[in-house]
């Protein structure tokens, strides 16, 4: 029995709670994965899952076997890495969760870089505006944008951007352009779904909270760019999903006077799983491209 073989498998079934999820992960069949633990299981002489209708949960020499195993493909990750040298590159697969336009403006376009560094590594990247399940779905790093919703997550700033009022010159020669931000609750607002209506607007010391409203609401960043874009109305977002239109004039600075609450891009790392060394030489490349 490999035994390096049997401790990933163990752990992967651990992490995704199932041997079908741990066998999509593996890009194995599922009757391999549970022969491997029942091989493990053999061999220690002890019950390591306890398995339900719900599903598989560790039993508490299973729990134990599954930290101590995790500890260890971690240090044997460190030890590959650092037998090779830095130089080398990293090898295997790594996958990465981001925020579809964050990825899309600022992340893939500038990839190239870091595949050319690591010949032998290979990137699967999740495109979602949602949050998703790191665990279940094999993520080995997200990158978020805003409040963490879980304050227990393992997580590490990358980056803090600026938020703004922001539109389109031909929508500001149609409506007119606010000049405080009281003004705003005379102009259409494309709201995005998942952030508040409500702003705090800062100057000198003084703030002003205001509401903003509008006809349309979207849930994913691609429909707010769409609507600013087709001279809708005006939104509240950070600079870097407008990156390209601030850079060209094509969407415009709204009352620059007044400072929105900074937005704050992390990396998140899957809770309870090992931090692998391609997720965190992956976090360093994206913190050098936000700097």
């Amino acid at each position: 029995m490999d035994r390096y073989q049997a401790m990933t498998t163990f752990v992967r079934v651990v992490e995704t709670g199932s041997f079908s999820a741990a066998a999509r992960q593996l890009h194995v069949g599922q009757p391999a994965v549970s022969k491997i633990v029942a091989q493990l299981e053999a061999r220690l002489q002890v019950s390591l899952l306890i398995r339900s209708t719900h599903g598989l949960t560790p039993t508490e020499a299973g729990q134990a076997y599954y930290e101590r195993a995790r500890n260890a493909l971690q240090e044997a990750d460190e030890a590959e890495l650092a037998a090779r040298g830095a130089g080398s590159g990293l090898s295997g697969r790594l996958r990465v969760s981001a925020a579809t336009t964050f990825a899309r403006l600022h992340i893939i376009p500038r990839l190239p870089a870091f595949l050319d560094a690591h010949p032998q590594l290979d990137v699967d990247i999740l495109l979602d505006d949602r949050m998703i399940d790191l665990v279940a779905e094999g993520v080995d790093i997200s990158l978020r944008m805003g409040a963490l919703a879980d304050s227990s997550a393992v997580a590490r700033k990358l980056a803090t951007g600026k938020r703004s009022v922001l539109a389109t010159p031909a929508y500001l020669a149609r409506a007119g352009m606010p000049l405080v931000p009281a003004d705003l609750a005379d102009h259409n607002a494309i709201v995005y779904s998942q952030l508040p209506n409500v702003w705090s607007f800062h100057r000198d010391g003084s703030a002003v909270s205001v509401s903003v409203a509008g006809r349309l609401r979207v849930s994913a960043a691609e429909g707010l760019r769409a609507a600013i874009l087709a001279d809708m109305g005006l939104t509240i977002t950070s600079d870097w999903m407008f990156a390209p239109e601030l850079e060209s004039g094509a969407v415009t600075h709204l009352l620059p006077a007044w400072s929105l609450p900074d937005i704050d891009l992390w990396a998140v790392f899957p809770t309870g799983r090992m931090m692998t060394a391609k997720a965190r030489q992956f976090a360093d490349f994206v913190q050098g491209l936000m700097e």
